[in-house]
Parts: structure tokens; sequence; C-alpha cells
């Protein structure tokens, strides 16, 4: 059984919303798995149709719970939506069957009647939506508007809502989930680096929606490859960078674990490569259609030896367009590996995109090697930048810049072979300077206030519900200051300024305490972690309750 949920408002909304007002329940099952989410006194819709003394029985029901009083605290509409819906389209050239599937538009007709929402933008989405079959895009719209007409004509639903329009920066918006966000972000770097967009990958959940959606933008220079397995899809990946390209692997954990000899290769290489990791729960298989932040510690430390790399961390699905571009602009200016964390509950969810102006993206141009830049013309592939300390990099193929490069240590400059005890040392110290040197912006507070004495420093996915629930203590007139991690390695150069300034710092994470315990060994605070791993995102409401008490006892 699946679902989605859906949060509308006068404001801009920064979760799904913890608690729906109204269910739609087309079936018994959905009804049974929903309920406890509900709070007192929601509206519940329910598909008539569907509860059979045989669909009831199948998951558990031994009486009928529209004929007792086990929803006496909701308001339930007994609404017949699958054969509403049939005799709609009934002078409509569709099947049975197709004409049932379009009970989920009559649905969303009688919810856009309820809360006097606009219809056009629905109705012309349908027809976009099936313009290679109007008689299908003609169907589903009579259904939403037969839905419509049924809220305004049945006396069971004597009560509309309006929820005015929230205040939005003006421009173009379109809807956009997490996986797509980050993938449009991954075609809009590698035009802005002036280079082809390489993604090798293997499916997996959640994260295989990237493959697929880069897989229609042929035009604009990306190609796809789904690799034989997780291995052979980073191998691919890094081969197109040492062949000029933008390099990209995308993966979940289980991913992950299989591709770190690969990023120790990367690293030895320096060379450019974005590895996307969408988490979800595990360990090993795990909960793979379930959401977790608890890849944070093989991203950080996952790879045999001293092998640093940039990690970063997207925070909403819309700002997964412009995680992806952080993590391109990284990977090309400093020549090494990137791993961009996103996660299920942001893959899959969805929120308004105001598209960019495209001049406003950052220039990612890079200069390959073209010439020798060594003495009596030879080349030396591993002779660093003074400021960004990245090597050149140089397209096989180019005349006179012929070199090696493979997973032996290197000596600095010529980047021949090396044993020698002392080359070692520089590499790997120049390896982790490079990574520490990367330009990386101040961590911003949000404290309106300015008196707050409790910090939550949040990263990734819970951006949202943390962002929610300062919103609503604040409200209240609770104090509460709030910073949020995009970069996670390296970490903000002013994190310890900021955590000093605090008398408290609470730690949300979607796992046992990962950033926690990485700020407590970095910069010796007292944080105070507040963690959950059951496959489920925060609530802001659970986060206020968490919150308000540190803040009432500190």
């Amino acid at each position: 059984m699946s679902s989605f949920q859906v949060h509308f408002a006068a404001h801009d909304v920064l979760t799904p919303g913890d608690s729906p007002d109204v269910l739609v329940a087309m079936n018994p099952a959905a009804l049974r798995a929903n309920l406890g989410d509900l709070p007192p006194n929601a509206e519940i819709i329910v598909n008539t149709d569907e509860f059979t003394t045989r669909n009831l029985e199948k998951v558990g029901y031994t009486s009928n719970p529209l004929e007792n009083d086990s929803l006496d605290g909701f308001t339930v509409h007994r609404v017949p939506l699958t054969s509403a819906t049939i005799a709609a389209l009934a002078d409509f050239e569709v099947s049975k069957k197709e004409a049932e599937r379009a009970k989920n538009m009559f649905a969303l007709g009688l919810l856009s009647w309820m809360y006097s929402r606009p219809t056009e933008g629905t109705v012309e989405f349908l027809k976009q939506k099936f313009a290679k079959k109007p008689h299908v895009a003609a169907a589903n719209v009579a259904a939403f508007q037969a839905g419509w007409n049924y809220g305004e004509t049945t006396e069971d639903f004597a009560v509309r809502y309006e929820v005015k329009p929230a205040k939005l920066v003006s421009g173009t918006y379109r809807s956009v989930n997490g996986n797509s966000a980050l993938a449009y972000g991954l075609v809009a770097a590698g035009l802005r680096a002036n280079l082809p967009v390489f993604l090798g990958a293997y499916p997996i959940t959640p994260a295989s929606e990237i493959l697929h959606e880069l897989s229609g933008y042929k035009r604009y220079g990306v190609t796809t490859f789904q690799a034989e397995d997780e291995i052979a899809a980073v191998g691919s990946a890094l081969g197109a960078s040492y062949g000029g390209a933008l390099g990209v692997t995308s993966t979940s954990g289980p991913g992950l674990a299989l591709k770190t000899e690969t990023l120790g290769l990367a690293v030895m290489l320096e060379l450019p490569l974005v590895i996307v990791d969408v988490q979800r729960a595990g360990p090993s298989t795990g909960l793979p259609t379930k959401t977790e932040q608890s890849d944070l510690n093989i991203a950080l430390f996952g790879r045999h030896g001293e092998a640093p790399l940039a990690v970063i961390a997207a925070r909403s699905p819309a700002d997964c367009f412009y995680a992806a571009l952080e993590a391109a602009r990284i990977a090309l200016t400093y020549r090494m590996p990137v791993i961009l964390l996103s996660d299920g509950y942001l893959a899959n969810g969805s929120e308004p995109f105001l598209l960019p102006d495209p001049a406003d993206l950052p220039d990612l141009r890079v200069e390959f090697a073209t010439e020798p830049n060594g003495p009596d013309g030879k080349f030396l592939p591993y002779l660093h930048d003074p400021h960004t300390l990245a090597r050149p990099w140089a397209v096989p193929g180019t005349p006179g810049l012929e070199h090696r490069v493979g997973g032996l240590e290197k000596a600095d400059g010529t980047g021949a072979v090396s044993y020698v005890p002392a080359d070692h040392d520089l590499m790997m110290r120049l390896r982790a300077a490079r990574v520490e040197a990367i330009d990386v912006p101040d961590l911003e507070v949000e404290d309106p206030s300015g008196d707050a004495r409790v910090l939550v420093l949040g990263w990734g996915s819970t951006y949202g519900p943390v962002g929610a629930a300062c919103r609503k203590l604040r409200e209240r007139g609770v104090s509460i200051a709030q910073a949020h991690l995009r970069h996670l390695s390296p970490l903000p150069r002013n994190v310890g300024t900021v955590l000093a300034g605090y008398d408290r710092v609470v730690i949300p994470e979607m796992n046992l305490g990962q950033l926690a315990h990485v700020i407590r060994e970095r910069y010796l605070v007292d944080a105070v972690p507040y963690n959950k791993v059951n496959g489920q995102p925060f609530t802001s409401v659970e986060l206020e309750t968490v919150l308000e008490e540190v803040v009432r006892n500190d």
C-alpha cells in the first residue's frame, strides 16, 4: 500500500506536516494503516465501495469500522468514490479499469472543493500529462470536476475551508522531488562547467530515479551507464573523470560500502568525482523504502588509510539542486571526490522550486592542462596549485602530457611511484590540507531574539522539522537559535566560535548521534543528542516538545 501527504499553508511550508487534518481512505488497508496518525476530530473520506467483507477481513477487521463506534472521534464522510467515478465517466471512451483508476482525480476534485483551491492549474496539468492520450486526459478532467461538483451538491460536506495563498518570491515555480532536483543540478553543473556529465550507476532504492531522470538529458551532454554492479558504476565514473568529464555515481548505503575502495583510488588520483548517497535505513538491506541519516560516519571515515574527501548534505527537496552544484564546484575546483548526502525523505518529498536565472548559477569552468608545466618541457602531473592544492587535469591524448596514474603512492610533482617515507608523509598531508583548503561559507545562525541560550544544530533533512519546531516555539515566546550544516567535511571555520556562544547545543539526527560525536570530539562541546532510528522522519511536534524541555531546564 502506498500513500502520500500534502501540506499547504498561508506561509512557507517546511515539512509534509505532522498529523493530517483529512485522510482519504481508498480501502480498509489505508484506514487501518493511517488512522493512528490522525489528530482528534480529523475528517476521514472513506471509499465505501471498497469496504467489503472480504477486504475488511484481509487487513484484520472483525467488524466494519463504518458500522461501529471505532471512528466516533472523527468526522467520517462516506463517499462511493469508485462507483461515482465510473458513473461520471459513463459517456467517455475509457474502459471500466481506466475509469476506476480515475477515482484519485475524483477525490482530488472533492478536496479542492473542501479547501476552495483553484482548479485551473490541475486541469491544465492533466491535459499536459496525458497529451498523447486525449481521451484519458478528458476522462481525468471529468473525474476531477465530478469530485468538485460532488462536494458542491452533497449535504454531507457542510463546511468548506479557505487557506490564503502564501507570499512567495515572484518567478516561475515547478514542483520537484529531491531526486529530480538533484539530477537537474547535475545537468546544470555540466553546463556551467562546459563539461559532459557521466553518471555510472547501479539501480538501488531510493536513488534509482536519478539514473532514470538523467537518462533523458542526452541533448545536454549527459551520458548514463547502468552498470552490472556498484563497483563497476563508480569505476566507470572515475574513468570518465580521467577522460575529462564530470564523473558522477549515485547509490544508497549498501552501494556506498561497495564503492569505498574505488573512492580511495579517487583520493589517490586527485580527480573530480561526485558520489551521491541517497541514504536509507540500514544496515545491510535494512529498510530500503524508509529514511535515515546513518551514513554520515561512512561518508566521513569509511575508507582504508588516510583518505580524506569532502562531504556535503542537502536540506530540502529543492535544495538538492543547489547541493549538486556545490558538490560539482568542490570536486572540479579541488580535484577530489565529494560525497553528497541526501536521503529517502528528501528523495521522495516534493516542494515548489523557484527556477533560477542560469546567469546567477556559479561559473564552474575549469582549465585543462594543455602544455608542459615543468623544467625542460616536462609535464608534472602532481604539481599542486599553491591556493587550491589541486593538481593539473590533463585529458588523455594531449600531446606532451602523457603520464601515469594508479593507486600506488606518488612523489609530489612528478607523480612517479614512490616508496620513499618522506614522499608518503608529504602526500598524506597534502591530501588532508586540500580538504581543509576548501572555500566553505561560515555557518549562519538564525536567532531572531538575539538572546537565545540554546542552539539547535542540524544537518541534512532535519532542516524542515527543526525549523518548523523553532518557529512554533518562538511564536510562544521561547527564545531558541537554529543553525544548519551543509558542509560536513570540512566544517565551516566558525563552528567552534558559534558553539561557544551558547549554553546548550542540541543535535537532532536520524541516527544514533553521529554528528554529535564529531562535534563533541572536535570542539569539546557537551552536545545533547536527540536521535530517532525508526525509519520515520522527525515531526515538528516531537522536536518542539524536546527543545522546549531543554530550554526550560537550561
